[in-house]
């Protein structure tokens, strides 16, 4: 008989591309998941994994046992459901994937929330960049994932895969001091251009909004500068070198050197929380969505995390 474990483990490894990685999502070492897969290759007396240059590849046949492992990791998770469901209280572990800023600015007080409140809830936290998570979860690999969508790109739900709006996050433009545009009560799109632009890397959805947004103003942006966190893109307009578009969410105070300034029309991105439809009713998934909800006003007021207390919603 084939082991679930087993199975679960073959299937991360499909989802997340790479053992490392696999084993991160599940909690184990590299080595155990390494090690799990070998035994199912032993009980299946089938190579189910290669060698490709630095990493792994799936055999033909390790595909077509991933299909099964998704049937039957969805049978368990519907069986799960209704258990938890009929004890109509939040329980078990919890799988969460939220982007970075989410995981700096929102999901601390609320994780902290639902632990204060329901001690058998066991939810587990990992950053995900947004374009990969709503994937993983409508395959199995997390149970909730906040994401969140610019007006010019809207959040694909795909099939199976459901959504709740959590709140909407306001964007500034940050120049530093002593900056033409510092200063100003607001700024309008068309007067950005001939700035030296501080951004995320191409693919990521700030980056194309910053392009598809000032291209429509009439401006050919000109980036100068790109990294993957947004305490770094402040720190490089804090040594003056460039003009960023910061989301409030998980921003924290400014440091010396680093002037807010509204954009007229203010740039907005929308979050949400994703859960596949079969776990719709879990309870879990239904209370862990309302306290994201109700957390999200303190939160969006300061642009951090307002001062927890034990049992707070």
């Amino acid at each position: 008989m084939l082991d679930l474990q087993r199975l679960r483990a073959l299937h991360a490894v499909s989802v997340h591309g790479t053992v490392g990685a696999a084993a991160a999502a599940l909690g184990f070492t590299p080595s155990a998941v390494s090690q799990q897969i070998a035994k199912l290759e032993r009980e299946t007396r089938t190579v189910l994994l290669e060698r490709e240059g630095r990493g792994v590849r799936l055999t033909d046949e390790a595909r077509q046992l991933v299909v099964t492992a998704a049937e039957l990791l969805a049978i368990v998770e519907r069986a799960e459901t209704r258990l938890e469901e009929r004890r109509g209280v939040p329980s078990g572990r919890l799988a969460v994937a939220a982007f970075a800023s989410a995981a700096r600015g929102l999901l601390p007080s609320v994780l902290a929330d639902l632990a204060a409140r329901h001690p058998g809830l066991d939810a587990r936290l990992t950053e995900v960049d947004p374009h990969l998570s709503v994937d993983l979860v409508a395959k199995g690999a997390v149970d909730l994932v906040v994401a969140h969508d610019w007006d010019i790109a809207p959040l694909p739900a795909p099939a199976g895969v459901e959504q709740a709006p959590i709140g909407e996050d306001l964007c500034d433009l940050l120049v530093p001091e002593g900056h033409r545009l510092a200063g100003r009560s607001a700024v309008r799109r068309e007067e950005l251009g001939g700035e030296r632009w501080i951004c995320q890397p191409p693919g990521r959805v700030c980056h194309d909004w910053l392009l598809r947004t000032l291209r429509g103003a009439g401006h050919e942006p000109d980036i100068v500068h790109q990294a993957d966190e947004n305490p770094t893109l402040v720190a490089l307009v804090a040594a003056g070198l460039g003009v960023a578009l910061i989301p409030r969410l998980g921003r924290g105070p400014l440091p010396a050197g680093v002037v807010e300034v509204p954009l007229d029309p203010m740039p907005v991105r929308r979050l949400y929380a994703l859960w596949r439809t079969g776990a719709a009713r879990r309870p879990a998934i239904a209370e862990t969505v309302r306290t994201l909800r109700a957390h999200w006003p303190g939160v969006s007021a300061h642009g951090t995390p307002p001062a927890l207390t034990a049992g707070s919603a």
